[in-house]
């Protein structure tokens, strides 16, 4: 899917490229992939490197255009995990811009004109927008993290009186967010970094945004390794409540099975195919009974006196 627009972070849409205008590019097609090398001269492997879900986040130059990737937060499309983090390509060259994922996605959404349309602001230079993007990136991981966290507070929830396993898997899933986040906000701090000293960029950077920018995913960071270290305590606490309360379980059914083995003596002895006092009174039937329950009573009481039960 690709849409054309008029200047990068403008919301003004074009049917076709003209000077200084912004590609989008969603879930390439290889017909679409085609069309971007052919059109706009961007090799082949450098497309397919973006759409790779693992591609680390980098500054490349070349005689024609600047590649800027970095890694964005995504919603997950089925049950593994929450959320995962993709590679978004920014390739800028002096005639146009060209920003390229393997997905939908908040940062970039293909759905609205522009992400930028409600900042007010206009900064120049291409540069500038890129760090809008990181800016939008930072918030969209904070906005995640969020959801995180409220879904582990419901798991807490349902944990403390837990026996099984389900919960923990739960956890382990948002775990494995947390680690997507903290290593691609690393990722993503090293090439903010490498643009604040990159010589033929620095001079058209706006300081004030670069030093938002690295703000916002600096909190991104820190919150991320935050939740992670408390996800990781909460795990092995709720491991050994979910263990002891298996145990408790394991006890109560212990107690209950020695409770009943007393009327089952009872009547065990009393029943066998030998001779005793009562096999030819009436009262015998009711005694055995009445003294068997009486027998559990006390059993219960004492078990309750040592709170076995």
């Amino acid at each position: 899917m690709i849409k054309i627009f008029k200047t990068f972070g403008d919301y003004t849409e074009i049917s076709k490229c003209e000077n200084n205008c912004w590609v989008n590019v969603i879930e390439p097609s290889e017909k679409e992939i085609q069309k971007l090398s052919t059109d706009f001269n961007i090799p082949t492997d450098i497309i397919k490197d973006i759409l790779d879900p693992d591609e680390r986040p980098r500054i490349e130059t070349d005689d024609n255009w600047k590649l800027i990737i970095i890694r964005i937060p995504v919603e997950s499309q089925n049950k593994s995990v929450p959320f995962y983090t993709i590679p978004l390509g920014v390739f800028i060259r002096e005639d146009l811009v060209l920003t390229l994922c393997l997905r939908n996605n908040n940062v970039l959404p293909f759905e609205l004109q522009t992400p930028f349309k409600d900042q007010h602001k206009k900064l120049t230079g291409d540069i500038n927008n890129v760090l809008r993007i990181f800016l939008r990136t930072g918030g969209t991981y904070i906005k995640y993290l969020t959801q995180i966290n409220q879904q582990t507070e419901k798991i807490e929830k349902g944990l403390e009186k837990s026996i099984k396993n389900e919960e923990l898997n739960k956890l382990l899933k948002l775990e494995k967010c947390l680690v997507y986040f903290i290593t691609s906000t690393k990722a993503n701090e090293i090439v903010l970094s490498k643009l604040k000293t990159y010589k033929s960029l620095s001079s058209e950077i706006n300081e004030d945004l670069l030093e938002d920018a690295i703000i916002e995913n600096k909190q991104a960071l820190e919150i991320s390794q935050i939740y992670s270290d408390i996800q990781n305590g909460i795990m092995d606490v709720f491991a050994s409540v979910i263990s002891n309360n298996l145990n408790l379980v394991m006890k109560q059914l212990t107690v209950i099975s020695i409770i009943l083995m007393i009327p089952t003596l009872i009547a065990s002895m009393l029943g066998m195919n030998v001779p005793n006092f009562m096999e030819h009174a009436y009262w015998a039937m009711p005694t055995i009974i009445i003294a068997s329950i009486l027998l559990s009573i006390v059993g219960v009481v004492l078990f309750r006196k040592k709170h076995w039960f």
